[in-house]
């Protein structure tokens, strides 16, 4: 057998020097393998990792070992287990983590990722096609298109692929029916044009018995086409294509060895940039020109998209971690609203209005997403009226940011144009998303300077502003007690104002109810206003049950440091419950009042508040003594 694999082989065995230095400038192309379940993803790329003489003798007599005690081929090799490595992979044959495996022929170098093809696995597909330039869509020839070929292949669609090869599988358990084959091509190909996918190349395979995997198959002489190495290896790589576009470098880092350097180290994201060039740092909008192109290997005149650089600027202006260097003429924009297509991918369903950070790049933000304007059906492409987006599912909504971001829509430039979500209290990753544009609305509204500025305000009133942010159960006495701390401070002269959560609810917050997303967005708007009486100069006092820590933390994050005091009116549930004020309790345990804090929606306790009073031990008057103490002194 004669092939580029072998050609490869044979320019080892007699020149290696010669090898080493072909192997050294060619080009590397990314790729995913992904389809449903049991398509054959795995074994295809063990074939490809075979065929490519990429398995050490041990490796390759472990897999013969293996392929006979656990492998589904009976006592021919399993070319899936060179993949799946975790035992609980090997145990189902299923294919749950991403795997990526590298390989190389004697005109390209490879990085494949084999993805997962079960919903429940779809976060861990997005994480392999994120970085892919080619995605290979298998499809088992007995089953044709089934619902997770149509789910990767939109996924794959919306995160920017466009090179698709569609690749049917297993033709060998076919007898090699061409009329089989051409029936799933013209399937596929229907859905694909229904999604936005104008043109892929198909190829008849057999990953298992290696038909026109590396060499062209005598089982397929209907097929005239290119082997799928043979594709893999000509096919446009898309890097050559942002070299062409408008320069973006974010920066990852301020490089500042000693006195005498200082640089902006970072990948180019996309265009060319060479020395003497004219760019413009983000958000800032300050510009200067390019004084040197460092590089591991020493200093270059251009260099270009995929490039790892440190850019030295010829004026010392302020660039730091998040920053985007552009070209000067042509920035992208900045903004604090968005539209944007969002990958659930976290087992808890979003909530509206909750901040996650986002991350764009090298850009770190608080951010809120609204609800969902819509889900999309990914087997019909139908828009489904939906609150939330749960785990695997994919809407499109409006978010907002705690200042701009530099971006550009994620069609254009997938370095700045997609996102991910990631929950503040977990740090696990959330959600992955693509901007499509800024809302207008972000373009029109502007901060409106004002002369008299924050500190001003509080220096009349001759106090630091403050906001007393007293949490705890129903019943656990908060209004009591916030009510006692002011008028302490109302004596002491102290320009002060109460916001408590039923007097809200009854003007700003009364189209609000009590599901877990509308209790976010009234603290939302509580902090906003609190903030907003900081600003004025005034301490504020606000009783609300806040049960979620993430809301609690997102008005923290609202106010200078020092000004945001926790207060956890620190109450058991059975002795708020037998308080019962307000009759609350016996409503929700009878089923009449939902979504209860406490019985059957839940309270997140303070991790480590600023003060805490334990209504137990302590009257009301006695617990406004302890607070008023710990706030001391007040100026």
């Amino acid at each position: 057998m004669t092939g580029p694999i072998y050609q490869t082989e044979a320019l080892i065995a007699e020149d290696i020097d010669a090898y080493l230095a072909q192997h050294e400038h060619k080009s590397m192309l990314r790729f995913i393998t992904c389809g449903s379940v049991d398509d054959g993803k795995s074994t295809l790329i063990g074939r490809l990792l075979y065929d490519s003489k990429m398995i050490f003798e041990d490796q390759l007599a472990a897999l013969e070992n293996d392929s006979k005690k656990v492998g589904t081929q009976g006592q021919e090799i399993d070319f899936a287990l060179l993949v799946d490595g975790l035992a609980a992979e090997r145990e189902q044959g299923i294919t749950i983590d991403v795997a990526y495996r590298f390989f190389s022929t004697e005109k390209r170098k490879f990085i494949v990722a084999d993805c997962p093809g079960h919903e429940q696995y779809t976060r861990n597909m997005i994480t392999g096609a994120s970085t892919a330039d080619l995605a290979v869509i298998l499809i088992d020839a007995r089953k044709g298109v089934l619902v997770q070929t149509r789910r990767h292949s939109y996924l794959c669609h919306l995160i920017g692929i466009r090179n698709i090869v569609l690749a049917v599988n297993k033709m060998d358990l076919i007898d090699y029916d061409q009329a089989r084959y051409d029936a799933i091509v013209a399937d596929y190909g229907t859905f694909a044009k229904s999604i936005g996918i104008d043109s892929f190349t198909a190829l008849p395979i057999s990953g298992f018995k290696g038909d026109n995997i590396t060499a062209r198959s005598l089982n397929t002489p209907w097929y005239q086409g290119a082997t799928l190495v043979e594709h893999l290896e000509t096919v446009e790589m898309l890097s050559a294509a942002e070299a062409e576009k408008p320069f973006r470098m974010p920066v990852q880092w301020v490089n500042r060895p000693n006195l005498d350097f200082r640089g902006f180290s970072g990948q180019i994201a996309s265009g060319r940039i060479k020395h003497g060039a004219h760019v413009r740092v983000l958000p800032s909008g300050k510009t200067s020109t390019i004084s040197r192109i460092v590089t591991l290997g020493g200093d270059l005149e251009e260099a270009v998209a995929g490039q790892s650089v440190t850019l030295c600027l010829a004026d010392e202006i302020d660039c730091s971690r998040g920053n985007v260097l552009s070209a000067a003429d042509n920035p992208p924009e900045a903004a604090d609203q968005f539209e944007a297509t969002i990958v659930w991918l976290n087992d808890e369903a979003m909530l509206p209005g909750r901040a996650y950070w986002l991350k764009l790049g090298t850009q770190i933000v608080s951010a809120t997403v609204q609800q969902p304007k819509y889900a999309i059906n990914v087997n019909t492409m139908e828009h489904l009226a939906v609150k939330t987006l749960d785990l695997n599912a994919i809407g499109v909504a409006e978010l907002a940011t705690d200042k701009p971001i530099v971006f550009e829509p994620y069609a254009g430039n997938r370095t700045l144009g997609g996102f991910i979500l990631i929950d503040k209290i977990t740090n696990a990753t959330a959600a992955a998303g693509m901007i499509h544009f800024s809302l207008r609305r972000a373009q029109n509204v502007h901060w409106q300077p004002t002369d008299v500025s924050r500190e001003h305000h509080a220096a009349l009133k001759n106090q630091t502003p403050k906001v007393l942010w007293f949490t705890g159960l129903s019943g656990s006495g908060k209004s009591t007690i916030a009510n006692e701390v002011e008028k302490r401070l109302a004596l002491m002269n102290r320009h002060t104002f109460l916001l408590d959560g039923d007097n809200v609810r009854h003007g700003l917050n009364r189209d609000l109810g009590f599901t877990e997303a509308d209790r976010i967005e009234n603290i939302r708007r509580v902090g906003e206003v609190a903030k907003l009486m900081a600003d004025a100069g005034l301490i504020v006092l606000t009783a609300f049950i806040s049960p979620f820590r993430a809301e609690r933390e997102l008005v923290r994050s609202m106010l200078p440091e020092g000004e945001f005091i926790e207060i956890f009116v620190d109450t058991p549930l059975d002795v708020a419950e037998a308080r019962d004020v307000k009759g609350l309790y016996k409503k929700a345990r009878s089923g009449q009042l939902k979504n209860f804090t406490g019985i059957d929606s839940p309270y997140e306790p303070p991790l480590s508040p600023e003060i805490r009073v334990n209504t137990i031990d302590m009257t009301p008057e006695e617990a406004a003594d302890h607070i008023i103490r710990n706030l001391l002194p007040l100026k």
